[in-house]
């Protein structure tokens, strides 16, 4: 197996605000209004929605409900990108569960939860080189 994720799909409760939420980050996609799935290509992997039932069923795992202990990410290239994410995702409804600070690790960042429960951590890590893409690689 090579070393890369292609794929993540959220579990979420109301397909359509979970989609208005993401549209109102300023996400596209190409679903149509009354797809079961809504995918958006995010770099070079997909971001995908789906009703939260119909993923436990599929992916063969009980729904128990709560956080799934997985964090999404989201980096940018400085500290005021990262105020400036978390202000437009509290903009589209988010919860914000850590205001941005500074971290342990050298870098600088906060955590928004969207309206289905999922944690992003917007993050400026100054030890990851950000390309222009969007794309990001450990080394500096």
């Amino acid at each position: 197996m090579e070393q890369r994720m292609s794929l993540v799909t959220l579990g979420v409760a109301d397909l359509g605000r979970a989609r208005a939420f993401y549209e109102a980050l300023g996400w596209t996609t190409g679903a149509e209004p009354d797809d079961d799935v809504v995918f958006f290509q995010t770099g070079g992997s997909i971001l995908a929605l789906w009703d939260r039932g119909k993923l436990a069923d599929d992916s063969a795992v009980p729904d128990l409900g709560g956080w799934g202990g997985v964090t999404l990410a989201h980096n940018v290239g400085s500290p005021a990108e990262v105020d400036a994410v978390l202000e437009e995702a509290r903009a589209a409804g988010a919860q914000i569960g850590r205001e941005a600070a500074a971290t342990f690790w050298g870098g600088y960042s906060g955590i928004f939860i969207d309206p289905d429960g999922h944690p992003w951590e917007v993050a400026h890590n100054p030890h990851w080189t950000l390309q222009a893409d969007g794309s990001i690689s450990l080394a500096r």
